[in-house]
């Protein structure tokens, strides 16, 4: 009898941990065709750029209509941290990162297509860059030591998590402390950014899908051409 109430109990115990992360995920068959039909907290999902993107990330033009080097700027890296760059795609900004933290820092380049990967570490040793190192991504896990980076940002990729909510408290495991987070997103806010609904949101849905998570807004940055940048860290709970 005894037994049988413990077993009750733990069983009580895994249902109750569940259902709140059941909650946060919602699924409709009719949706934008842009999108995975996966809600979260009110927001369609996207659908993950492929190899196929390296066209888009690398066109000419994003220099002037993103200004990427204000992202940089905003950023604040210094010699010797260790930066995440989640959803790295190409390499893009991974790159431009790598002689900002030096020698003694190290840029990981994550991503779950493992063609992208291949992309960065060869261009990595075409350009003998050897602090860029390439990690494995799944659709639930960044699959980062605990407590290991110093900033984990994420430029147009935190709309395509599959699982925005796991990712995010693997992502909070990984931050040294004092460790920063942040999000680039095209303004769903402006009619004046011509990109597709479901790759926009809004500021203050990241904020309430951050803070579900376990972060703490610090700031937003509000310069950049179609985007903003908006910064975040642990809660401390």
């Amino acid at each position: 009898m005894k037994a049988a109430v413990c077993a009750l109990l733990l069983l009580c115990g895994l249902v109750a941990h569940a259902e709140p992360l059941a909650q946060h995920y919602e699924f409709h068959a009719t949706h934008d065709p842009d999108g995975i039909g996966k809600f979260y907290l009110g927001r369609e999902i996207a659908h993950v750029m492929g190899p196929g993107g390296i066209i888009w990330l690398e066109r000419s033009e994003r220099e002037t209509e993103e200004k990427p080097q204000l992202v940089i700027d905003a950023l604040e890296i210094k010699p010797g941290q260790t930066i995440a760059d989640l959803g790295a795609g190409s390499g893009y900004y991974s790159f431009r990162i790598a002689p900002l933290v030096g020698p003694t820092g190290r840029v990981l380049a994550i991503d779950i297509e493992p063609k992208m990967l291949e992309v960065i570490a060869e261009r990595a040793g075409r350009e003998h860059v050897t602090n860029i190192a390439t990690v494995r991504s799944s659709e639930r896990d960044p699959n980062l030591a605990p407590h290991s980076v110093d900033l984990l940002f994420m430029v147009d990729v935190y709309h395509e998590l599959e699982y925005p909510y796991e990712v995010m408290r693997k992502v909070r495991e990984a931050l040294k402390p004092g460790g920063r987070v942040a999000l680039v997103e095209y303004r769903a806010e402006d009619p004046q950014v011509q990109i597709k609904p479901v790759h926009k949101m809004s500021e203050a849905q990241v904020r309430r899908e951050m803070q579900a998570a376990g972060f703490r807004h610090v700031t937003t940055v509000r310069t950049l051409p179609l985007q903003h940048l908006i910064l975040f860290e642990r809660d401390g709970a």
